[in-house]
């Protein structure tokens, strides 16, 4: 290699080293604020959880403290005093709720489960098992009312459609409407989401009415219920 060329090589490196700390004059206060911003960032994340966690666990044993009480007023009247935001929240509303129907206060159960129901600031899920549950602690007072609420509870997607739906007919079998009652006993045994528990119940149901169990049924399922237990004895 000649000098000529050694000798511009040399420049093009300060040249190019120069370039470089000029870059990183003018741009580099860039990068210095992205990393601060993921420490930071992770900081706030680690410090977020570890505060969640200790709520949740104060959470927790206030509720636990609660239940340890035997006496049903002591323990409604601790549990109305917890915080009542969040999933916690409601859990210790719900078991309040609980609590006064347990020591026989079904009118103060029941406005705390519409309490519950009406907020907004509790997920979905809770609000309509407070819904539900007040339905059915609600069962003696006005059955138009009381069909209004479940018929909201009722529909495809909720998380205690079929419930309720067991509910509507059993209300519409009371009311003399066996036909109606009958339609809603076949669509919530054909439901994919029907639970064993409640299948047996609405095939038992429908099998006292004399009615014929859907085709899609399993011919197993159809026997046990149409036939008893050739084993079984009468007491």
């Amino acid at each position: 290699m000649s000098d000529s060329d050694s000798f511009i090589n040399e420049v093009s490196e300060e040249v190019r080293r120069d370039r470089l700390f000029g870059l990183m004059k003018r741009y580099g206060w860039i990068a210095i604020v992205i990393v601060v911003l993921l420490v930071g960032g992770a900081a706030w994340t680690e410090y977020s959880r570890a505060r969640d966690a200790a709520q949740a666990e104060a959470a927790g044993d206030a509720l636990l403290d609660a239940l340890s009480n035997s006496d049903p007023e002591a323990r409604a009247a601790a549990l109305d005093g917890l915080s009542p935001d969040g999933g916690a929240g409601a859990v210790s509303l719900l078991i309040a709720a609980a609590a006064q129907e347990e020591a026989g206060d079904l009118d103060t159960a029941v406005a705390s489960l519409d309490a519950l129901a009406a907020r907004t600031d509790v997920p979905a899920i809770y609000r309509d098992l407070a819904s539900f549950k007040a339905a059915m602690l609600d069962a003696g007072t006005d059955p138009a009312a009381r069909r209004t609420r479940l018929e909201a509870l009722a529909n495809p997607g909720k998380p205690f459609a079929l419930l309720a739906q067991e509910q509507l007919a059993l209300a519409d079998l009371a009311a003399g409407e066996r036909d109606a009652a009958i339609t809603r006993l076949n669509a919530i045994i054909q439901d994919a989401g029907v639970s064993q528990g409640l299948r047996d119940r609405v095939q038992t149901l429908m099998v006292s009415l004399g009615a014929p169990l859907p085709d899609a049924l399993p011919s197993g399922d159809a026997a046990a219920v149409a036939a008893p237990d050739a084993t079984s004895t009468n007491p």
